[in-house]
Formats: C-alpha cells, sequence, structure tokens
C-alpha cells in the first residue's frame, strides 16, 4: 500500500473553492477578475478600502475611479474651463462681472460621477464574479484569510492567487506635524471645502497636477521642489511644463525642503522649510498642506513575509518574472505593486487580462512593457511615449540618435492671444538606417489625444521616414508631429512659421 506523509495529502485530494481569487479591486484586479470569469473561471477579488490618516473612505474601483485619473482628469477640466473662460471675452463672448469658483459645487458633482463608477463596478461583477469586501492575506500558495470591519474571518482557497493591491501615497518621514496636519492626494478629490491657499510638497506629476487644477480655480499655490520635477520624465519637457505653469501663476519654492508643520491658534497652518541653495530657514502659512512625495506599496498587512514572497527591500514592491509570476508557486501579482512596472491605470487593466488569459490556458502572451504612452495633465498638458532624450543617449550614444524638434503654436492661443513659448514637439530617432523613432514628447492642448495616436506607430516600428509620409490634419497641433524637420544637431531656429 501507497504511503503518503500527512503534509502532503490536502496536495493531492484539494478541492478548491475557486480557480483564481484576486487580492484588490482596482482597475487592474477588477480586469483581470472580469476576463477570468468570463473565460469560465470560478472568480473571487477581495477589497477593502482603509481609510486614509485623515480618515478619508472610497468605494470599489481602487485608485484611479477614486482618488486618481477620473476625479483628478475632472478637477482638471474646470481649471482648463476658466481658461477657456478668459479666453472667450478675445473671441468676442460678453462675460458680465468677474468669474468665480465655486469649489463645493465642483467637488458634489466629480464625486457623485465617482459614486456612479463604484455602483458600475459592482453591478459589472454580479453573477459574474464573487466579490467580498473584506481585507484579504495570504495563509499559503492557494489559501487567502479574509477579515472584515468587524473582525469576522473568512477562509478562501484557489487554484492561483492575485495580488494587485496597487500602493498608496506617502508622507514624509521625521517632519514633525507632517502627518498630523497635511493631506495627500487620497484626500485631495473627497474635500468638501476649498483647500484653499496649499502648500504642495513633492515635484511629480501627482504634485505638479494637483498644484495645476488649484491654480487653475484660482487658489494661491506653491509646489516645494527638493530636487527635480517629474523625475524619470524628459527634464527638458519636465522644464516646460514648470516654466508655464510658473507664468500661470504657480509659485514654485526650488530645492527646498520642508522640517515641520504646525497648527497655529488661528487654524492656519506654519510650515518652516529650508533653503538648500543658501542655508537659510524659512516660514509661512498655508490652509492646506498636501503630501506628494511618492507611493508606497501595499504589501504590508498581505503576509507575504510568512510565505518567502521575494520583495525589493528597498521599494517593498514584489519581484516578479515576465509572466507576473512571483518567486512563490500559484501566486501572481501585477500593477503599480510589482517591481520595475508602469504606474500606470492602462498597463495594469492590459496587464491584468493577459494574466486571466495565461492562468486559464487560452492565451501565452505577455505583456509588453516598452513604449507605453502616458500624459501629464498639468495646465499646459505633456503626453510622450518612448524613450526620454536622456535615456536615448544612454543606450544608444549621443552621436547615434538624432533629435527633431519645433515650437508651434496653437490656432486657439493666436486669437486670445496666449503665451505658447513651452508649446513644443520633440521626436528622438536613431541617426542610422531608417531611422526608427525611440521616443515622441508633446506640450500643447490636448496632449493626451495626441500622444495616443502616435503610440500606435511604436507597436509598427514607426520611422522618422514613415513620419513625413503621414498627411496631417489641418489646422491641428498633431500636424506639427508630422512635419518637424529642424534637428538639433543642426543649431537652426526650430519655431514653426505659417499656418
Amino acid at each position: 500500500m501507497l504511503s503518503v506523509p500527512v503534509k502532503y495529502v490536502k496536495c493531492l485530494y484539494w478541492k478548491f473553492d475557486y480557480d483564481l481569487v484576486v487580492i484588490g479591486g482596482g482597475s487592474g484586479g477588477l480586469a483581470c477578475s472580469k476576463e477570468a470569469a468570463q473565460l469560465g473561471q470560478k472568480v473571487a477579488v477581495l477589497d477593502y478600502v482603509e481609510p486614509s490618516v485623515r480618515g478619508t473612505k472610497w468605494g470599489l474601483g481602487g485608485t484611479c475611479v477614486n482618488v486618481g485619473c477620473i476625479p483628478k482628469k475632472l478637477m482638471h477640466q474646470t481649471a482648463l474651463l476658466g481658461t477657456a473662460v478668459k479666453d472667450a471675452k478675445k473671441y468676442g463672448w460678453q462675460i458680465p462681472g468677474p468669474v468665480c469658483h465655486d469649489w463645493a459645487t465642483m467637488a458634489e458633482a466629480v464625486q457623485n460621477h465617482v459614486r456612479s463608477l463604484n455602483w458600475g463596478h459592482r453591478v459589472q461583477l454580479q453573477d459574474k464574479v464573487k466579490y467580498l469586501n473584506i481585507k484579504g492575506s495570504l495563509v499559503n500558495e492557494h489559501t487567502v484569510k479574509g477579515l472584515t470591519k468587524a473582525g469576522k474571518e473568512t477562509i478562501l482557497t484557489a487554484k492561483n492567487i492575485v495580488i494587485a493591491t496597487g500602493g498608496r501615497p506617502k508622507y514624509p518621514a521625521n517632519i514633525p506635524g507632517a502627518m498630523e496636519h497635511g493631506i495627500t492626494s487620497d484626500d485631495i478629490f473627497w474635500l468638501k471645502k476649498s483647500p484653499g491657499k496649499t502648500l504642495v510638497v513633492g515635484a511629480s506629476y501627482v504634485a505638479l497636477e494637483c498644484a495645476g487644477f488649484l491654480t487653475g480655480i484660482g487658489l494661491d499655490t506653491t509646489v516645494m521642489v527638493r530636487s527635480i520635477a517629474l523625475r524619470g520624465f524628459d527634464q527638458q519637457m519636465a522644464g516646460l511644463v514648470t516654466d508655464y505653469m510658473e507664468a500661470y501663476g504657480t509659485k514654485f519654492a526650488w530645492k527646498c525642503v520642508p522640517q515641520r508643520v504646525d497648527k497655529l491658534s488661528s487654524g492656519a497652518l506654519q510650515v518652516t522649510w529650508t533653503d538648500t541653495k543658501t542655508g537659510s530657514e524659512h516660514k509661512d502659512t498655508y490652509d492646506s498642506v498636501l503630501w506628494a512625495v511618492g507611493r508606497a506599496p501595499e504589501t504590508k498587512a498581505l503576509g507575504l513575509d510568512k510565505l518567502g514572497l521575494q520583495l525589493n527591500k528597498e521599494t517593498g514592491k514584489v519581484v516578479l518574472g515576465a509572466d507576473e509570476s512571483t518567486s512563490v508557486p500559484n501566486i501572481y501579482a501585477f500593477g503599480d505593486i510589482g517591481e520595475g512596472r508602469p504606474e500606470l491605470t492602462p498597463t495594469a487593466i492590459k496587464a491584468g487580462k493577459l494574466l486571466a488569459r495565461r492562468l486559464a490556458g487560452q492565451s501565452t502572451e505577455l505583456m509588453n512593457y516598452d513604449n507605453v504612452p502616458t500624459t501629464v495633465f498639468t495646465p499646459l498638458e505633456y503626453g510622450c511615449v518612448g524613450l526620454s532624450e536622456e535615456e536615448a543617449e544612454k543606450r544608444h550614444g549621443k552621436d547615434s540618435i538624432e533629435v527633431y524638434h519645433a515650437f508651434y503654436k496653437p490656432l486657439e492661443f493666436t486669437v486670445a492671444e496666449r503665451d505658447a513659448s513651452q508649446c513644443y514637439i520633440k521626436v528622438v530617432c536613431e541617426r542610422g538606417g531608417d531611422q526608427r523613432i525611440l521616443g515622441l514628447h508633446f506640450t500643447g492642448p490636448n496632449a493626451g489625444e495626441v500622444t495616443q495616436g502616435f503610440a500606435l506607430g511604436f507597436q509598427c516600428g514607426a520611422t522618422y521616414s514613415h513620419l513625413l509620409q503621414t498627411v496631417g490634419i489641418h489646422p491641428t497641433c498633431a500636424e506639427e508631429v508630422v512635419k518637424v524637420n529642424i534637428t538639433k544637431r543642426s543649431g537652426l531656429d526650430a519655431t514653426v512659421t505659417g499656418c
């Protein structure tokens, strides 16, 4: 008779509750779970949102829907409409009296839309995916423990487990008053009252986007920058973005580091900071301090250490294979929690769907993380796809790349008499052969719409010749991309003339 050690018996006769359990109900986790269910898998998704330090809570859908892309873009649109009202006068619109903005009206409308998306996600899961509003952690490679808000425990077993818990904003360490008196992007979109005079600490895209729409609706806004803006992005383009913001009315405190935040008897927040260029100390008061100093992956409460699942010690993110596998069999992860993965919603959605197809045995296709397009929704939008000029130089050498560029003026800016000094296009190409395009960068109106179209070309091996062979749509900003012909190397004036 075959003798089997007791500890292995469960593996031989195990019947799982689910084919797949997904921990995390953000855009990626929901996409993965719905795709798996559509392919005939029995799926459960666990989602539980810990309130922010300030007590802000939200529903199903993750960062993008609740405290990221969606409310951010709507508030960005609010600011753009304010600029459009100013432009309208030059176009003949008679607008009596000063125009002012009401935060409460905007916030209620934005929050109602977000709630409708929360409900929509719940409806989409009905009868397809088991949704559990519980906090999940891992017991072993096939078992998840769920904990309700009231402390009730649930055990679920699955053939495969996927972690898609994303990240949350960080507060700086060792700055007195930072956490007690500050807010983050987890809070700004759910404020009932205007944040008033605001100090935004940080220079990531989150910091600049928030500072941009706050300035745009008429609030006194300052951005405090420790080193550089938009780290990881093309630095020439980053400079154009911040130059435009300064002209737009956003104040910048460059090379400054906050030291403490104190709440005064008046209720105002007094911030003390050091100017690292001079070593001098400064103080000013604000109504709100918004920390945008990075994000941390939601890994600490998952019990990963007990399973020996490999994390990057510096970032706390999960180390992944090309197929989103972790170091523990049957456990996968993707999205913002993955080391080296772009922290972008569409990337997580696509990676989640592809993972679901592989786990269901329907495909072997892996996620392609190269040439992922993105846009920074600052007052002057910045869209890019491919390599920055710096990265192209690093990989190929300065003498092996050719940079075509142009300063252009959007037609909409002309009658409105708006400054277009920072409206710029840069196409980074290989210098030899067919001049394959390595990177494309665009600052201007509707940058996301422009960049999305050109991103397709990167998947098809677009070259500079392809660009020149493309007929532009006139009059648009996008047509200026297919007309670029001045190289940086030439030293010629790159300003576009004519219509």
